[in-house]
């Protein structure tokens, strides 16, 4: 009984202190199986939804699939990008590889060097009017001969373009010759004053010959031949192109009377039209390159002449004028041109054009600062040609700027 009695003793508690323990470590397992449940929970609940965009219009999501709104195609699933993009201040932008390749940001440095600044301008080719002589009729008389008989004909200098017949150029011709016979026969007088009077005759005749058109030629062979000339010649007084014929063969002219309207077409003017911003740009003297649809890949080049002290009150253009070589007169008057005028400007930071935004108030430049972190910076801008700009304050030359997607940045940066 002692014995029987003593295990009692010893299993009961033995017995309870196990039933503790499995009771303990049972409400132990439902603890932990319930924290796991809320933790599973919260992760799904705090997990990032699926969202739906739209291939074409990235900017519309929506939480379900279906059809964008806009163009009508089927959305697609919206891929999660690691690190979300942050705007790190009012005017930074960060942006994750894939959002720099969709929107095909690229950059480049900022340099420092010159510009050749260039304006573009149309024009109109014209006659050089110093290079211009209308040919007349410096007696009356009638036209026996023409030696250019249509617009277009070429003529040398010097070379005769027609023959006059005149009344009174026979009657000075004739007085001319006994005014040199009679100094001949008053050079012998022992008188210098009777001499002298025939040096005079001679000297007014000879003069009126000149002022009707007679050359020192002719009248040198006049004074060889003893005989009076019955036509006159009339002569180029340089080499040219007939643009002008006012008479026919036959033809009874007065004393002025147009003949011939010549141009010499070995140089041109190129009147060109500038706008009014340009006109500080421009200088005389400066070269300029002149192109032709009639003459594809050929270039002339000429300076500026001359600037017109007025504007065109239709247009508001300044007018200036080139004076250039015509090669092979491929130049035709009143021929439309495309020039281009070249100045070369003073160095200073440049970028290209694409780099700049400019938003009616400011032009702004995106600069990365670091890798996919971009820093908006308002500058100001200067001189520009077709491809870079100048940036005269707001940058330094070695930055980096962005060139491709620029205004993708600004939207983000508009966005945030």
């Amino acid at each position: 009984m002692t014995i029987m009695t003593l295990n009692k003793k010893i299993l009961i508690p033995l017995l309870a202190l196990f039933l503790a323990v499995a009771a303990g470590g049972g409400w132990f397992l439902w603890q932990q199986q319930q924290t796991g449940k809320a933790a599973a929970a919260k992760a799904i609940a705090n997990a990032p939804k699926q969202l739906y965009t739209c291939s074409m219009h990235p900017f519309i999501i929506r939480e379900k699939p279906g059809l964008c709104p806009i163009c009508g195609m089927e959305l697609i699933k919206k891929i999660q990008e690691n690190s979300a993009p942050v705007a790190r201040t009012a005017e930074q932008v960060s942006l994750s590889p894939t959002q720099r390749v969709m929107a095909n940001v690229a950059v480049t440095e900022a340099t420092t060097e010159s510009l050749n600044k260039e304006i573009n301008a149309v024009g109109i080719v014209q006659y050089d009017q110093s290079r211009q002589a209308r040919i007349t009729a410096w007696v009356a008389g009638r036209i026996d001969k023409l030696y250019l008989n249509s617009v277009g004909a070429t003529v040398s200098k010097g070379s005769p373009v027609a023959e006059l017949y005149s009344p009174d150029l026979v009657t000075t011709q004739e007085e001319y010759l006994l005014a040199l016979k009679s100094r001949n026969q008053l050079k012998g007088s022992s008188f210098p004053s009777i001499a002298q009077q025939g040096e005079g005759l001679v000297a007014s005749s000879k003069e009126r010959l000149k002022l009707l058109g007679v050359t020192n030629g002719q009248i040198a062979r006049l004074e060889k031949s003893g005989k009076p000339g019955y036509r006159l010649a009339i002569s180029s007084p340089f080499s040219g192109v007939v643009i002008e014929k006012m008479v026919q063969q036959g033809q009874y002219v007065a004393a002025g009377e147009l003949l011939f309207n010549i141009a010499d077409l070995s140089r041109v003017w190129v009147e060109l039209e500038l706008y009014e911003n340009e006109f500080s740009s421009i200088r005389i003297g400066q070269e300029v390159e002149i192109r032709s649809q009639s003459s594809p890949g050929s270039v002339f080049t000429g300076r500026i002449a001359f600037l017109y002290p007025f504007l065109d009150p239709k247009t508001r253009t300044l007018k200036a004028r080139v004076e250039m070589a015509n090669p092979g007169m491929k130049l035709k008057p009143e021929m439309f041109v495309n020039a281009v005028i070249k100045m070369p400007l003073q160095s200073a930071v440049v970028v290209p054009l694409t780099a700049v935004i400019d938003t009616g108030k400011r032009q702004v430049v995106w600069v990365e600062r670091s890798p996919g972190v971009f820093e908006s910076r308002n500058v100001q801008v200067g001189q520009r040609n077709s491809m870079m700009v100048q940036i005269l304050s707001g940058i330094e030359s070695g930055e980096r700027v962005a060139v491709s997607g620029a205004y993708l940045i600004d939207s983000e940066s508009q966005l945030k």
